[in-house]
């Protein structure tokens, strides 16, 4: 690696002070699980790094407000959220994603806003996510500004984020009736980067579907949702044709793309069958409680 300058600020205010909007090669980091790797390989050749480990304890927790939302500080990191009960109380669906996010060396480094703010299209979370309405508090020079997770990612690597802004908290709404379930298929390992993830939340009641959200991932370069067939579940009576008529209408929305984990005719297959399999998840889910 070449040589760089490392800050350590005590606060987020001076941390963002420490950023510059005219220079690419200064970057926060928080766990640096990829952002080291990006490094190593020389694909990046940082300036300056502004460390966030020491900046206040209040953006490393995770707490359920008295209106049911979820919120978990940016620098928290991910093998604390896989333990919260605040989060498995209030979105369970996180931490059973989580549990085969990476590995557990990767997960008691890697924080939940470096998670987000990489934008890699292969992370677990993020479909999840949006899946479950979840959006983030951010602070820069400019001010404050919330964001919705659904529109923080707009390609490869690549989010709405101006370079003096950083992620502050993720914030889940209260989920009431509904459920969610997640679903990846890899190619080898079960922690390993997926060929696809599909995030389900459902609404129901009884046979009844009110609302659903579909999200791909791995399969495109953001998260996605699939709102052809979100349309052909909302208000629909739950039956084994119906699910299998989501699944085709997924496969048939879905511009997937082929890389190293699969063709893209591959994915097309196997969006027709992980976003049947998730509905049924969540659909259970919902009968459980």
């Amino acid at each position: 690696m070449t040589p760089f300058e490392i800050a350590e600020p005590r606060s987020l205010r001076e941390a963002i002070g420490l950023l510059d909007p005219e220079d690419s090669s200064v970057r926060p980091i928080a766990g640096g699980t990829a952002l080291m790797l990006m490094m190593k390989s020389g694909f990046f050749r940082p300036r300056r790094l502004v460390s966030l480990r020491a900046v206040e304890s209040k953006y490393s927790r995770a707490a359920v407000d008295a209106d049911g939302s979820l919120r978990i500080g940016a620098l928290t990191p991910l093998s604390i959220v896989e333990h919260s009960r605040a989060v498995r109380d209030a979105a369970p669906v996180i931490v059973q994603t989580l549990r085969t996010l990476s590995n557990v060396r990767v997960r008691n480094v890697a924080t939940i806003g470096g998670h987000l703010a990489h934008a890699d299209p292969h992370t677990d979370l993020p479909p999840v996510l949006v899946a479950l309405g979840a959006r983030i508090s951010v602070a820069g020079a400019a001010g404050e500004r919330s964001i919705a997770v659904e529109d923080l990612d707009v390609g490869y690597y690549e989010t709405v984020l101006r370079p003096t802004e950083l992620i502050t908290e993720l914030i889940v709404p209260p989920q009431g009736r509904r459920r969610a379930a997640y679903f990846k298929c890899t190619t080898r390992s079960a922690d390993d980067w997926p060929a696809l993830g599909v995030a389900a939340a459902v609404d129901a009641d009884g046979a009844v579907i009110h609302d659903a959200k579909i999200v791909i991932s791995a399969a495109t370069d953001k998260p996605t949702r699939l709102l052809a067939a979100e349309t052909l579940l909302r208000g629909a009576s739950v039956s084994d044709a119906l699910l299998r008529r989501a699944g085709d209408a997924a496969a048939d929305e879905a511009a997937v793309i082929g890389d190293q984990h699969g063709s893209a005719a591959y994915k097309k297959q196997l969006v027709r069958v992980y976003v049947e399999r998730a509905l049924r998840q969540a659909l259970a889910a919902s009968d459980r409680n």
